[in-house]
């Protein structure tokens, strides 16, 4: 700084002293007589100027030394911002470790408190990832009901009571402690991005987690970050996307395990990013997607196994994008693309295995984009495009083996389109295409091989 001082000193007394000479140069370069002598008033005026230029060079040189000052009290600010949050934030983990829920509700709403005030976007993301590891410890199941009578035949004493309802209360406890960090993100995470205590963006790594309770995206924009939620539980509760725009990120569900609770992804809108259900399971519980509207971006579900529960895209629009469920396998539940309307875009089920639940297009409209069903197997299952109406699009059967179940076209009107079974082999199972109308549009068997259906 001294010598940036100096430098601007020296600066002003060269331009000073250049400026004087200039103009008494100039005086002579205009023919004044340069043996004349300058008269007091003259040199009053030399001078005047040459201190003002001086005066000049002086309010420069104060500048400097006022941002240098400035840049200064900033960083200072700034390292004094970063030493208090780091003494609030190590008070705020020391909360979590309490052995009181109550102390850690505190250490909870505090460490949500450092995220929105983080002087920068590293130590937010940093109170973020305390609070998601806090929900990825394990935790005490349920201790169940006190069994009454006990196995020996006697009743449970006093004691044992009391013991069992203190266990009961420390795990509801506890339970109410992870469910408000997952309430919390939640709220944050709604909140539009940057404006102060909003979390978009950030990233959320809730890998193996588990989901018990509710979460609220509800109206969320997805445009970068990711939310993993790679091999989490959903035993309960219900973790809503509803109306969320998705331009971007990566939500991932990839080896989720799916045997209860519900998530809904309704009229949400789809234009980039990605979404993965990739190796999920599925025994019970509810993914829905109705009334989203996909015009780019991409769903995966390969090889996602589904014993029970559901998914819905009922009445979704495809504009564009992908949804996939390649390889996956199918032993029960349902997936509903009722009602949906198919201009563009893919849905594919390559390779997939079929041996109970239904895959329904009731009453969908196909006129453009592609439906997929290369080299899957049919030993059971049923798959309806009952009332569905085609003016366009493909749904392709290729090369797939059909050993059982049902697939199934009854009432659907063909105006244009293909529906094709190319090297198909049938050994068993239904093709019905009762009461279709056809005014256009092709329906294939190209080399199919065994008992092939008839188009009456």
């Amino acid at each position: 700084m001294r010598r940036s001082l100096g430098l601007a000193f020296a600066a002003a007394i060269l331009v000073a002293g250049g400026i004087l000479y200039g103009l008494v140069v100039l005086l002579d370069f205009k023919e004044v007589d340069s043996t004349a002598k300058l008269d007091a008033k003259a040199l009053f005026v030399l001078v005047k100027i040459s201190f003002g230029v001086v005066a000049g060079a002086g309010a420069l040189v104060a500048l400097v030394v006022a941002y240098r000052r400035q840049r200064v009290d900033e960083v200072a600010a700034q390292r004094e911002d970063t030493r208090l949050h780091t003494e609030r934030f190590s008070q705020a983990v020391d909360k979590l470790g309490s052995d009181s829920p109550a102390v850690r509700l505190g250490g909870v709403h505090a460490l949500a408190g450092l995220a929105d005030d983080a002087p920068t976007q590293d130590l937010r993301q940093t109170c973020i990832d305390v609070l998601c590891a806090y929900l990825r410890l394990p935790f005490s199941a349920h201790p169940g009901d006190l069994l009454d009578p006990l196995p020996d035949g006697t009743s449970p004493t006093e004691e044992q009571r009391e013991a069992h309802q203190v266990k009961e209360d420390q795990y509801r406890a506890l339970r109410e402690v992870r469910h408000t960090i997952l309430r919390l993100i939640g709220d944050h995470y709604r909140i539009p991005k940057d404006t102060h205590r909003s979390w978009q963006g950030c990233n959320l790594d809730l890998t193996r987690v588990t989901i018990d309770g509710d979460m609220n995206f509800e109206g969320a924009t997805f445009s970068d970050g990711t939310v993993n939620f790679n091999g989490a539980t959903f035993s309960d509760g219900t973790v809503r996307f509803n109306n969320a725009t998705f331009s971007g990120g990566d939500v991932r569900f990839s080896g989720a395990k799916f045997s209860g609770g519900t998530v809904q992804f309704g009229d949400a809108t789809f234009s980039c990013g990605t979404v993965r259900f990739t190796g999920a399971t599925f025994s019970g519980g509810d993914v829905n997607f109705d009334g989203a509207t996909f015009s780019g971006g991409d769903v995966y579900f390969d090889g996602a196994t589904f014993s029970g529960g559901d998914v819905y895209f009922g009445e979704a629009t495809f504009f564009g994008g992908t949804v996939g469920f390649g390889s996956a396998s199918f032993s029960g539940g349902i997936v509903n693309f009722n009602s949906a309307t198919f201009s563009c875009g893919i849905v594919y089920f390559n390779g997939a295995s079929f041996s109970g639940g239904t895959v329904n297009f009731y009453r969908a409209t196909f006129s453009g984009g592609t439906v997929r069903f290369g080299s899957a197997t049919f030993s059971g299952g049923d798959v309806y495009f009952t009332g569905a109406k085609f003016s366009g699009g493909t749904v392709n059967f290729g090369s797939s083996t059909f050993s059982g179940g049902t697939v199934n076209f009854g009432s659907s009107t063909f105006f244009d389109g293909d529906v094709g079974f190319g090297s198909s082999t049938f050994s068993d199972g239904t093709v019905n295409f009762d009461n279709a109308e056809f005014s256009g549009g092709r329906v294939s068997f190209d080399g199919a091989t065994g008992s092939i259906p008839r188009l009456d």
